[in-house]
């Protein structure tokens, strides 16, 4: 089917996509302009995941204080080049990322850094939730969801992004990534509240 040029021009200024990219992606799905972003998403991820193994050791610390003066945040992100940390994209993610840390307070970047000892507690109370109320070889299946929904609400790049709540921290990353061309890695972060002491 013929695609028009204002489809394409639609789903470039949606996407960041390059203008071949949106074609591609419209003619792949009918014409379908939510297909087309879900299709371009996938490549993304894809992309994303073969550039994942190169090394990024350029980035930047980019340092949030709430406007009450009571919660600051400072994050670290690298990336592969340093012309890639002066870039636009890149510094408006390190904002929107400090904003995101000050409001939904993640525990960890990735769940592999989430203390062994919380999250044994919290498979103990899915476990004891649901003791005698479920078949044996069903409840493990149930204490692994629960864990799921457990870890979207404290680790960063699970929680659902708070600018795009139908879009986690992880698919924003995702999308830098593809638009920059670089491995692109969240590395650590600090919040600070006043009155709070740090209890891990």
């Amino acid at each position: 089917m013929a695609i028009r040029a204002e489809e394409v021009r639609k789903l470039r200024e949606r996407t960041g996509q390059g203008m071949m990219e949106c074609k591609k992606a419209l003619e792949e799905s009918g014409g379908d302009a939510e297909k087309a972003v879900e299709v371009l998403r996938k490549k993304g991820l894809a992309t994303a995941e073969k550039k994942s193994g190169r090394k990024a050791a350029e980035g930047r610390i980019f340092a949030y204080i709430h406007h009450n003066g009571k919660v600051g945040v400072m994050v670290e992100v690298n990336c592969e080049t340093d012309f890639v940390a002066k870039n636009e994209q890149f510094q408006a993610f390190l904002k929107d990322l400090c904003l995101h840390i000050c409001a939904v307070n993640p525990r960890a970047v990735r769940r592999e850094e989430m203390p062994a000892a919380l999250v044994e507690t919290e498979k103990r109370i899915a476990r004891e939730q649901i003791a005698g109320k479920k078949p044996d070889n069903i409840i493990e299946k149930i204490v692994e969801g629960k864990l799921g929904k457990w870890y979207a609400e404290h680790v960063l790049l699970e929680q659902p992004f708070v600018k795009d709540q139908d879009r986690t921290v992880q698919a924003i990353l995702t999308e830098l990534i593809t638009k920059t061309g670089e491995n692109i890695v969240i590395r650590r972060f600090v919040r600070f509240e006043v009155g709070e002491t740090a209890t891990e």
